[in-house]
Formats: structure tokens, sequence, C-alpha cells
């Protein structure tokens, strides 16, 4: 259906890979509850045709972009400044990018977003209308990009330090957290704006976000308290933004701030600003560079008149967003452990599942292979002040530089096993699931209190449930 749209080369280019998809899924046998490629599998009940849609997506989501002009006029346009070559690159595996580990470490999948606050009255309405999520800095963008095409200048090198500290449990233990402190070295086009706001972002896994976007919006809404009407502490709030796509603002579910409201908003966004290329929500061929960056502006870009001028266009784009829309959460493990169902209800005592809610029912609309289903995705995708430890101090449309969207916990007990490394929280700064949950603070603080007073025993147990999910 979808590869009809693609063109005759397109297809050919993606079809050996995509073949082998179909096939050859990687290394998760039948009934197999731990494999690296736990995050690859596609929903049940797929359809051939939609297996085939679902092939050819990941093949383009693992393709390499080149600069143009080029040969291979059916995957050129990077850039000229990017981020990475690929979504793959970004989001190994389907999970979760990697921080640096020392200064002379490269990051993978970490960006730096940037922004100004509102200069003008004509900024500061569109912000408050929703039009905008951010203001950009007049010369970098929304977003640094630290690698270009040949002939173009990066925007900046990753400047990284941080700190350590330590946390001491009730019975003695004791628990270092790190504190990345990020920064930008030789800035390719000069200063930033002397009111520019940096916010690192680690690229999260990428699985159930079909049947995210699936769950209905009263259903969010209901969860939401901003006023804490119950005074259980926790008050919770949809952000609101523009959606692209649908042409107006909407709640929204993607990102760490809930700033996109759609995943063809998301995946489209990503093309844009992480990989350079012109699609069809973001059709300007230089990609991110600004007005001020006049030589990377009028860069050589990839965009066909086959296909609009565009160099992703919307057989890419869709395709892409119907493999990610697709993607399966993988099932609980060990639910019968006794560890794990004593940590599954110390869990909900201390009041976690207050805002990792466990359950919702997609509704019967959803379309297919995403309608009726029962899913356990562990977040109410709603915004909480989250404290002043893990504070950005960024907003991003009506979200806080404070607040941060509840993430999905389901798949978190098999991230080390698919990435190879243990990064958790928006920056990556923890390095295991019990630092993640010290971390917490401002409306979860009595819950991350609560943990520190734990047992040993009830530690382990707590950790061993949310690594069963």
């Amino acid at each position: 259906m979808h590869s009809r749209s693609l063109g005759p080369s397109l297809v050919i280019a993606v079809a050996g890979a995509a073949f082998g998809s179909v096939a050859d899924q990687g290394d998760c046998a039948e009934g197999q509850a731990i494999c690296s490629d736990a995050f690859a599998q596609p929903l049940d009940g797929l359809s051939a045709e939609q297996r085939m849609d679902f092939a050819l997506g990941r093949a383009l989501f693992e393709r390499l972009w080149v600069a143009a002009p080029s040969s291979t006029r059916a995957a050129d346009g990077l850039g000229p400044l990017y981020n990475a070559r690929s979504c793959l690159s970004c989001h190994p595996g389907n999970g979760r990018g990697r921080p640096p580990e020392s200064s002379a470490d490269k990051a993978r999948g970490l960006l730096l977003r940037i922004d100004v606050p509102a200069q003008d009255e004509t900024q500061r309405r569109m912000r408050e209308t929703g039009r905008i999520a951010n203001v950009p800095d007049p010369v970098y963008g929304l977003q640094l990009q630290p690698l270009s095409i040949a002939g173009q200048s990066a925007e900046f090198r990753l400047d990284y330090a941080g700190r350590e500290s330590v946390v001491t449990m009730k019975d003695g233990e004791t628990v270092g957290l790190f504190e990345p402190v990020y920064g930008v070295a030789e800035p390719g086009y000069g200063p930033l704006h002397p009111q520019a706001r940096l916010s690192p972002r680690l690229s999260p896994q990428l699985i159930g976000l079909g049947l995210l976007e699936a769950i209905d919006e009263s259903d969010i809404l209901a969860l939401a308290d901003p006023e804490d009407g119950d005074g259980d502490g926790i008050s919770g709030r949809a952000n609101s933004v523009w959606s692209r796509q649908q042409g107006k603002v909407m709640t929204g579910r993607y990102g760490h701030k809930a700033g996109m409201a759609t995943l063809d908003d998301q995946n489209q966004s990503a093309f844009a600003s992480d990989l350079g290329l012109s699609v069809p929500l973001y059709p300007d061929g230089a990609g991110e560079c600004t007005e001020r960056q006049t030589i990377c502006r009028n860069a050589p870009h990839g965009g066909s008149p086959q296909y609009d001028g565009l160099e992703a266009h919307a057989g890419i784009t869709d395709l892409v967003g119907f493999y990610v829309r697709r993607l399966a959460a993988p099932s609980r493990r060990s639910v019968d452990d006794t560890d794990v169902k004593a940590g599954e209800a110390l869990f909900h005592k201390i009041g976690c599942a207050g805002c990792h809610v466990d359950r919702f029912v997609t509704p019967k609309d959803a379309g297919p292979s995403l309608a009726n289903r029962v899913i356990h995705p562990y977040t109410d995708l709603l915004l909480h002040d989250m404290g002043e430890g893990l504070a950005d101090h960024r907003p991003e449309g009506e979200a806080t530089g404070r607040e941060w969207r509840t993430p999905p916990l389901w798949g978190i007990g098999l991230a080390e096993h698919v990435n190879g490394h243990a990064f958790y929280l928006h920056d990556g700064r923890a390095r295991s699931l019990l630092e993640a949950v010290l971390w917490h603070g401002g409306e979860a603080q009595t819950q991350r209190d609560a943990v520190t007073r734990l047992s040993k025993t009830d530690r382990d147990q707590l950790i061993r449930f949310l690594e069963s999910l």
C-alpha cells in the first residue's frame, strides 16, 4: 500500500533490507522473555500487507542519509547541520540514547535544546496562544547540532562535566548520585543569545508509542489534578501544544515535556531537527539553519521535484510513522515471582502509581492493531513538578522549567539488555533504577523519601518489580 508512494528507485533501495526484516526480527525466539531485539517487535495481529509496511518502515528508520548532491538521490539531503545520520543512531535497538561518560567520550542520542524568553509582544502572544512552544535563539534555533556536512561549520562541541553527591538510606547504605553539567564549547556561529536556555535531552525508547497515541484524550485529562484537589500532593496537568499535523492546539503526549501532540508531529520534527531533512511538516531544505546562518542556508539540498521538493517525502515519513506506531511493548516477566509481587505492592503502597498509572484501555475506533487493547504503560502522560534537582529552567509549551512528563515504565527492565547500558531520566544522569528514584523531588518527594526509609530487602523487591516491567 505505502510502497507505491515511494517510487521505483526508493523501493529498490530499501526492499532488500525490508524483506530481511519481515523474515527475521532479530534474536527473539518464540516465547523468549529477554532478547536484544526486544524493542523491535511488531504489535500482534498485523496483516501480511501491514507486516510489509512495518518492514519497509524499519529499513527507512535504519537508513544512513548522505549529503546532497549525491548519486544516491533517494537518500541524500542530510544536514547541512545535523545530530545523526539515521533514526537508529539516536535510538539504537529502538531503545535509549547514551550520554557521555567523560569529557572525551561521545554522546549518542543526547541533544541540547535551546531557546530564549519571548523578546517582543508578537512572540509573547504566540507563546500564550500555544502557536509556538518555544522562542528560538536568533542564531542557533531550537536545537544545537554538533555535526555538519563538508564545507559547513558545526554549531558547537559539547562541554561536559559533573558533580557527585551521596544519599544515605535509613539503614545506613549510601547511594551516589551524579549531576551532569552540559555546556556549549566552540560555538560555530558566534556567542549564544545572553538569555539562552539550554536543556539536555536523552533520546527515549520507542516502544508502544502508537498505543500511547491511541489513549483517549478524556482518559488523560481525567487524571489531571492541577490544584491537587484530592490533597495527595500530586497535581499533574496536561501540556497544551500546537500540532502542525492537525493545525490546532492539542494535548501533548510525546517528548520529555509532552511538547508534541501526535506521533507524526514528533517523527517529522526529528527528521527536520536531528537529520536536517525537509519533510511535509517542515519543508525547508536548509533544516535548522537560521536566517543568520547564510552559508548554511545556501548549501545544496536534496529536494526532488518528483516528491514535492522534499528530501524525505510523505511516502517515507508515513512508513517510518507506521513502523514506530506499531512497535510493541514487551510483556512483563517474572510476574509470579515472590519478590516481584512484594515490590509491586510496595510500588502502590508508597504512591508511585499516582503518576505511573498502570492501566488504560484503547478505544474501539483507534484503528487496526491498536483498538480495544488493555495496556500497561505506567504513565499518566501528564506534567509534574519534579523539584529543583531535575529542573532545566527551560519552559516548553505550558510546561515550566521544573515540570516533566511522567515517562512510561514499560520495558524499563529490558533497557540495559537492549542498549548495553543503564542510564535513566531526561539527561541520562541516573546510572541505576534506584538512582532514578532518588532524583525524584517536588510532587514525588514523599515517595522518594519513603524509599530511603525502606529496608534493604524492601528496596531490592521494589527494584525487582521495576525490572519485571
